[in-house]
């Protein structure tokens, strides 16, 4: 299940083990709203080697603007608590799980 980020708990929660997407979105955004459901997914489906972080732009200004966030979806990866991949916009299942491999 996907951890909410605040502008208080965002660096505790990208340090893991595990290959961490944070998903910057907003309710106000109709690519954000289609590709969640997909995020959750493949979140159970690759429980064991990823984890996302859901960050709500209007919520967690700071964040955002820390690493520039200009258009939503957009998706960071993170190992050990450093970006390593972005992707921006909506994308089909298959094409966001070969990004998730190519970056565990």
């Amino acid at each position: 299940m996907a951890q909410v980020a605040t502008n208080a708990t965002f660096d505790e929660l990208i340090q893991s083990e595990k290959l961490v997407i944070a998903d910057f979105w907003a309710t106000w955004c109709g690519p954000c709203r289609m590709i969640a459901p997909i995020l959750d997914e493949l979140e159970q489906e690759m429980a064991d080697q990823i984890e996302v972080v859901k960050v709500n732009v209007d919520d967690a200004d700071e964040i955002a603007a820390q690493f520039r966030i200009m258009s939503i979806p957009t998706l960071l990866f993170f190992k050990d608590g450093k970006v390593v991949d972005k992707t921006v916009g909506a994308m089909p299942k298959p094409v966001l799980a070969a990004k998730i491999k190519e970056n565990l």
